[in-house]
């Protein structure tokens, strides 16, 4: 807020006092502190100049100014010192965006996650004035394996850091929560979020809520081929257990007479994640040298290990479709 101060006497007044107030629309009064201005000769005209945020004053309201408070410095007249303009502080209505994260991935409700998941929980703002900078804005709740009730995840606790908080800067209003636990116990757990803006305006109705499974011990499913019957290409398909990604892992496949005419590497087959993985990798029914194979049934087995031990495997429905670790997949163009 900016006026302009017009010493239209002939007498030179000393240091100028201005009083500053703000009328909500509750018609609360609200004082704003200002401090003395430099002295105000006469013919001097003061800009004189205010700032303060409107965060706290939606709807209609008044801001008032009086030059010289009751007679501070004697003069002739005094009407002429008081001054008022309205204004309308529009609400922020709009729900921030809350996204969560494991591992980089938007996991599925029940989905095996590793032990040790690195959750992301980012929470994004369309306004550029309210910045999401307090750690109070995003509360963080965990339902162990067994129990009836959530307990509240704080980001610090007994003088260590829990949950780390990324505040939101002035170009881009997202804030981001890093929180890395380490989950000893198998079995299910549900993660339960809440959000919202420094407006208080909710990311949802409904709270963001979703369950996963932990399995401690290295372990992985069936791979299966998908779609299978396939013409052009198909993905595969597992589930990885643990907290430690294999470090060796190749796909074979074979004629049904026992011939290895692909082997597809790990660092093909794209990144692996604990947890639910369908490969970038698609196999298009070429063998090693890029040759179209006919078409027919071939098998294909997985071997993977991790420190040189070989991967236990994890019983499914799956497993039935399996024998001595070999499976089918139908190529038909």
């Amino acid at each position: 807020f900016s006026v302009a101060v017009h010493n239209i006497s002939e007498y030179d007044m000393d240091s100028l006092l201005v009083d500053y107030w703000i009328v909500d629309n509750q018609r609360n009064i609200h004082k704003l502190n200002y401090p003395r201005q430099k002295p105000h000769p006469a013919g001097d005209i003061l800009t004189d100049t205010l700032v303060v945020s409107s965060r706290n004053f939606v709807g209609n309201n008044a801001m008032w100014m009086e030059v010289n408070p009751n007679q501070d410095q004697i003069e002739q007249t005094h009407f002429n010192n008081l001054g008022q303009i309205n204004f309308y502080v529009k609400k922020d209505n709009k729900n921030p965006v809350l996204e969560v994260s494991f591992d980089g991935i938007h996991i599925l409700d029940g989905e095996v996650v590793s032990a040790k998941p690195f959750i992301q929980i980012n929470l994004k703002d369309e306004n550029p004035f309210l910045t999401l900078n307090d750690t109070s804005l995003i509360k963080v709740f965990l339902k162990a394996p067994g129990q009836n009730d959530f307990d509240r995840i704080f980001f610090n606790k007994g003088g260590f850091t829990v949950m780390t908080f990324h505040p939101a800067t002035v170009n881009n209003n997202q804030c981001k929560v890093e929180f890395q636990p380490d989950f000893g116990e198998d079995g299910v757990y549900t993660l339960l979020v809440q959000a919202a803006d420094a407006s208080l305006n909710e990311s949802g109705r409904i709270d963001y809520e979703i369950s996963f499974e932990v399995i401690n011990k290295s372990t992985i499913t069936e791979v299966l081929n998908w779609p299978n019957p396939f013409s052009d290409k198909t993905h595969f398909v597992f589930t990885l257990t643990g907290s430690q990604l294999p470090d060796y892992f190749k796909i074979q496949i074979l004629t049904i007479s026992g011939k290895v005419v692909k082997e597809i590497e790990m660092d093909e087959l794209g990144p692996l994640r604990i947890g639910r993985n369908i490969t970038t990798y698609a196999w298009d029914g070429t063998d090693q040298y890029g040759d179209r194979l006919a078409n027919g049934v071939y098998l294909y087995r997985v071997v993977s290990s991790i420190d040189k031990q070989q991967i236990e495997q994890r019983e499914t429905s799956a497993s039935k479709y399996f024998h001595h670790g070999f499976g089918k997949m139908y190529l038909i163009r």
